[in-house]
C-alpha cells in the first residue's frame, strides 16, 4: 500500500466489478421533475422561484449537496467497521458556491460548482491518530466527493469532533452551526 494511513481494500483489486445505477424521470415542459429510483417512492427536482422555479423540492444542485453528505456517511460507516472504529454519530453541514450566470449560458463560466464546503462532525471517543485515519480513508473512497474534485470543484472538508456522549441524532440540526452563512 502506497500511503500507510488507508486501509487494505476490501476487495480483490485485481478483479474489476462493475456496479450499474440508473433512475428514470419525467420532465412535463417545466422545472420539476419526477425521479423514480429503484422501488422507492418517486422523487423530485425543482428550482427556487428566484431561478424561474416553482420552488416545490430542492434543485438539482441541492441534490448533489444531499448525495455528497449521505455518501460521506455510508463510507465513514464502512471504514468504521473496518478499523474497529467507534463512533455515536456524525453531523453534516454541506455549502456549495456556483456562479449562476454558467447555467444560464455565458461562455466562459461554468454551469456547475466552483467550491464546495462540507462540514463534518464526528462524535468519537477515538484518539486523534485514529481519527485522522478514518478521515484520510473516506476522503480516498468517498465517491461523490472524488467526483467533485475531478470536476476541479475546489472542495473543503474541515472534520472536527465532538464526544459520543454529545451526539443527540436529532437530524439535519446538529450541523448548522458548524460553518458560518455565506
Amino acid at each position: 500500500m502506497a500511503e500507510p494511513a488507508l486501509l487494505e481494500p476490501s476487495i480483490d483489486p485485481a478483479t474489476r466489478k462493475i456496479g450499474v445505477r440508473n433512475v428514470t424521470a419525467v420532465n412535463a415542459a417545466g422545472t420539476r421533475t419526477t425521479v423514480q429510483v429503484r422501488d422507492y417512492p418517486p422523487i423530485f427536482t425543482d428550482e427556487p422561484a428566484s431561478l424561474g422555479g416553482t420552488n416545490t423540492a430542492p434543485s438539482p444542485l441541492e441534490t448533489v449537496l444531499v448525495a455528497l453528505v449521505g455518501c460521506d456517511g455510508v463510507i465513514i460507516n464502512g471504514v468504521a467497521k473496518a478499523m474497529g472504529f467507534s463512533y455515536a454519530g456524525v453531523a453534516f453541514r454541506a455549502e456549495a458556491q456556483i456562479d449562476v450566470r454558467g447555467p444560464k449560458g455565458v461562455p466562459g463560466i461554468r454551469p456547475y460548482f466552483e467550491t464546495t464546503t462540507i462540514d463534518i462532525i464526528l462524535y468519537t471517543d477515538e484518539p486523534p491518530a485514529r481519527v485522522e485515519q478514518l478521515k484520510k480513508n473516506v476522503e480516498f473512497r468517498c465517491p461523490v466527493m472524488n467526483l467533485l474534485r475531478a470536476a476541479d470543484v475546489a472542495l473543503t472538508a474541515h472534520w472536527s469532533v465532538k464526544p459520543a456522549a454529545q451526539f443527540t441524532g436529532e437530524g439535519s440540526g446538529e450541523g448548522n452551526g458548524a460553518a458560518a452563512q455565506s
